[in-house]
């Protein structure tokens, strides 16, 4: 997958976050509150005292190169109105904004071409300001507005009919590279701190240090995000457990499933793929651990070198840890591996002595990590 499909996957998700929310009935309470993130309203409804915005704006940190252009991809999502109730187009727009050309306003409009829909209009401004200092290095603001005409009748779901939906840019060079906004250059943290964001935040696609592509989401993600790969499909609530909602659909009943099913054609496709999703998926759903790796399987602890296979007493710090773990205070267990994480911090992942499916779980590689100073070894330093 390359950065610019990487960025869509990403988009598609924030697109369609909380779009339609389990059990993805219509007559659900959560289902009648909708459209939360990225919502550029109207002018004539937008207003600070009430928190709905119409515009929406991003600073991000560039290296160009002579003649470098900056393209801009807009994505959001339009509603359209059909038997009572709001689906979703998709809309997709392109600029190629040569930076040698900003500033510079760049109008759009969509047609309300289909049935049930708005038209939209809306103007999309880039500028970029060279950094102070001998380092080089370009500072580039873009800002997205609604500005579609509307008389505001003052209903939230009216409004929503003539707004800029899960609005987010991808934002692209083809020569020179953005640097990260989490994690920049000494020289250009100074820079970052000046830059302001409005509902829009920068994370690089492809890498954590500087990349030719950034995503400005209105959701805060940490740089170079991804779809997990065991991921079958949107179940539009990125902060749950695929796995959970897909047990949860897989007990609906017949009828919740046809009222589903006729609530909109995104959550009929949802619940006919789990319908016939076959045991090795949902089996992938299960779990997958990637922020941690195997290091040289040890690790000192009161002079004693843990391995696997060392035997240890837990002593879990309880302050900011999981609220149960206070119940493995003092239990025994063995230690299976000891991994690393990216950020070089030991983890000794174990198995409980006494529960009768230590075995089990060790061969589904099903642990519990513990810190270093959360273990006790049982052994006797030599």
């Amino acid at each position: 997958m390359n950065v610019l499909e990487q960025a869509r996957a990403v988009g598609d998700a924030v697109l369609y976050e909380g779009y339609l929310l389990y059990p993805y009935r219509a007559s659900a309470g959560k289902n009648k509150v909708r459209w939360q993130w990225g919502v550029l309203m109207p002018p004539s409804y937008a207003s600070a005292d009430i928190g709905e915005h119409a515009s929406a704006r991003v600073e991000c940190l560039l290296e160009p190169l002579a003649h470098t252009i900056l393209h801009v991809k807009l994505r959001f999502l339009q509603t359209r109105t059909r038997l009572g109730w709001d689906e979703a187009v998709e809309h997709e727009i392109d600029f190629e904004l040569p930076l040698s050309e900003l500033p510079l306003e760049s109008p759009f409009h969509v047609p309300g071409e289909l049935e049930g829909t708005n038209e939209l209009s809306g103007v999309l401004t880039a500028r970029v300001d060279p950094l102070d200092g001998p380092f080089g290095g370009s500072r580039l603001r873009v800002e997205l507005r609604n500005t579609t005409s509307w008389p505001a009748d003052g209903v939230r779901e009216h409004a929503l009919r003539h707004a800029l939906l899960a609005a987010h840019l991808v934002l692209g060079v083809d020569t020179g590279h953005f640097l990260s906004m989490l994690d920049p250059p000494e020289w250009a943290k100074p820079a970052v701190e000046a830059c302001t964001q409005e509902r829009l935040w920068p994370v690089l696609i492809g890498d954590t240090s500087r990349s030719t592509v950034i995503l400005a989401s209105p959701i805060i993600l940490y740089d170079d995000p991804a779809i997990a790969p065991e991921s079958p499909g949107d179940l539009f609530d990125g902060t749950e457990i695929d796995e959970i909602l897909t047990l949860r659909t897989m007990t609906l009943t017949d009828e919740e499933k046809r009222e589903a099913r006729a609530t909109d054609p995104r959550a009929a496709a949802l619940v006919d793929r789990v319908d016939a999703m076959p045991p090795e998926l949902l089996e992938r759903l299960h779990g997958a651990v990637r922020s941690v790796r195997p290091v040289e399987p040890s690790v000192t602890v009161a002079g004693v070198r843990v391995t696997a296979g060392s035997h240890v007493r837990l002593r879990p710090n309880l302050r900011g840890a999981d609220a149960q773990d206070m119940f493995l205070t003092g239990r025994a267990a063995t230690v299976r591996l000891v991994l690393s994480d990216v950020d070089g911090g030991t983890h000794v992942a174990v198995t409980l002595d006494d529960d009768p499916g230590a075995d089990l779980q060790h061969a589904h590689g099903r642990y519990r990590y513990f810190s270093p100073d959360e273990i006790e070894p049982l052994e006797v330093a030599e």
